[in-house]
């Protein structure tokens, strides 16, 4: 697999077995059947407790049969995913950074008991509610709500663009506190089986396709004081639960454009035009030179990334960066590996074009590359464009 600069020769031995199981992982249960799912819209549900046994959600926190790795064990295992396929890493990724963190992070010790263990092995599925039909980018904005009803809260809203809600028991709902002056935003553990909660899917979507995609319909839903997440309040517990998805994501594109890379050079020097394996044609390896250079910037970026997350040093604003840059790339990149392999290219037999219409999905979602240009111009310049 691509390393051109020998970043893995410096990883501990538990950092290559995270590695290594995930790949084969992906080898033996995901690349046969992904393209079928696919093309059908439907995720490998199958695969769910036994990505949890083999520890794949969240395994960068500690506690309640969390083994907590490295950082950059978490960052190779979403590159790893992502190999196999966007759906299959943002899984992953909604479960661990977006359910699991902030439970762990802002959740009481019964929150905690209730579901991270279960959702750690895969027994339970979590979604994250916090974008809206009218309101994405701007999600401060939001119009779902929360009152007082006495003993705990009702809350009405509908969040849209949700990865997992149509399979998720619980889902964390992002509202605003009508019930204190300054209307607060705080979260909700909301119960799927509720009164009043809906979770439809989203259906023909043309990209990310082998993911389960829904929204959060709530009518007039009761949830108990104790489902409210005591340790956050503000936009600072949704974007610091983004922050920590974001991470994931800058890993994970990389997974994607090397999986784009390793097939477009596989595929060069079988594939044999005019005599020879067009890999030997000077345009041909322009094309492997340069996503290999994209591909090796993007991984260094992503490996001081995880320095600096394991130094408590990282900012969100370079993880802006790493997203916007690496998936980015990998969205060119696979278009480049998709042009190489010509006709058959276009083929679910092949992983590049898939990918391709996946990246469109990653490209906009957590944050869409223009709100990540502002992001890192207010941090560049100190003046806010959003205002």
């Amino acid at each position: 697999m691509l390393d051109y600069v020998g970043l893995e020769a410096d990883i501990t031995s538990e950092e290559k077995m995270v590695r290594d199981t995930a790949r084969e992982f992906v080898d033996d249960k995901v690349r046969p059947d992904i393209g079928d799912h696919w093309i059908e819209g439907t995720f490998p549900t199958e695969l769910i407790e036994e990505m949890g046994e083999l520890g794949f959600y969240a395994p960068n926190l500690e506690g309640y049969g969390l083994p907590g790795l490295s950082e950059t064990a978490y960052g190779l295992l979403m590159q790893e995913l992502e190999a196999g396929d966007s759906g299959l890493r943002s899984m992953a990724s909604v479960q661990g950074a977006l359910v699991m963190y902030p439970i762990h992070a802002y959740g009481s010790d019964e929150q905690k008991d209730a579901w991270l263990e279960d959702m750690g092995e895969g027994k339970a599925v979590g979604c994250f509610g916090l974008t809206e039909p009218n309101h994405g980018s701007n999600p401060t904005a939001m119009e779902t709500y929360a009152e007082s009803d006495g003993d705990g809260y009702v809350l009405n809203g509908t969040k849209t663009w949700i990865t997992n809600s149509p399979l998720a028991d619980v889902a964390i709902v992002w509202a605003r506190d009508r019930s204190a002056d300054d209307t607060p935003v705080r979260g909700f553990l909301v119960e799927t089986d509720r009164d009043g909660v809906s979770t439809p899917k989203i259906e023909e979507k043309l990209s990310l396709r082998a993911s389960v995609t829904g929204q959060i319909e709530l009518t007039n839903v009761h949830v108990p004081e104790e489902n409210v997440l005591p340790g956050v309040t503000g936009m600072k517990g949704p974007l610091s639960c983004l922050t920590q998805a974001r991470y994931g994501i800058a890993w994970g594109a990389i997974g994607a454009a090397r999986d784009c890379f390793e097939t477009a050079r596989e595929y060069a020097t079988d594939r044999e035009q005019f005599g020879k394996p067009i890999g030997s044609f000077q345009i041909q390896q322009e094309k492997l030179a340069e996503m290999a250079t994209q591909i090796t910037t993007a991984q260094l970026l992503a490996y001081r990334l995880a320095e600096l997350k394991e130094r408590g040093e990282l900012r969100p604003e370079q993880v802006s960066m790493a997203k916007r840059n690496n998936v980015r790339m990998a969205r060119d990149q696979s278009r480049v590996a998709r042009e190489m392999l010509g006709g058959n290219g276009i083929t679910a037999d092949y992983s590049p074009m898939r990918h391709m219409a996946n990246l469109e999905t990653v490209y906009t979602y957590e944050g869409t590359h223009d709100i990540h240009s502002l992001i890192l111009g207010h941090d560049l310049t100190g003046i806010p464009a959003f205002e």
